[in-house]
């Protein structure tokens, strides 16, 4: 089963696909965005087709105290535009702090600021995904 982790944000949608057998998580790239979501769904439509994914894993950012904030509802939205387009499953996961972690992670490998500000949204989009496939895992 192939899956498709999504980050998105106000400005860009960060994208992950996993590898054939459901695994591991990879970083695929970046769409950028002016939140003409209509636009944005057609997009992860035709990824989804082009790289025949099963499932798609969306970033559902939660605050601290397990509330929906509005950008939490904004993803429970995009789900269900996602859902009324592709005929795969659509779940939210779960990502609290990833978009920090990811940061950490790119300022370990000593990547300039800049250079963060190009791939964080991936990196932050294939750390949604890898938790919910090791999570699927051990389920």
């Amino acid at each position: 089963m192939r899956y498709l982790g999504l980050d998105l944000g106000s400005r860009t949608l960060g994208i992950a696909v996993s590898d054939p057998t459901g695994l591991i998580a990879s970083s695929y790239g970046v769409i950028r965005h002016q939140e003409e979501y209509p636009e944005l769904v057609e997009k992860v439509k035709q990824l989804v087709e082009e790289l025949h994914i099963d499932q798609i894993v969306l970033g559902f950012p939660k605050n601290m105290n397990n509330t929906i904030g509005p950008k939490g509802e904004l993803s429970i939205q995009f789900q269900k535009m996602l859902l009324d387009a592709v005929s795969i499953p659509v779940v939210l996961e779960d990502e609290r702090l990833t978009t920090k972690l990811a940061n950490d992670v790119l300022i370990q490998a000593d990547v300039s600021r800049k250079g963060r500000k190009g791939v964080v949204d991936e990196v932050a989009a294939s750390l949604i995904l890898q938790a919910y496939l090791d999570r699927r895992e051990k389920e």
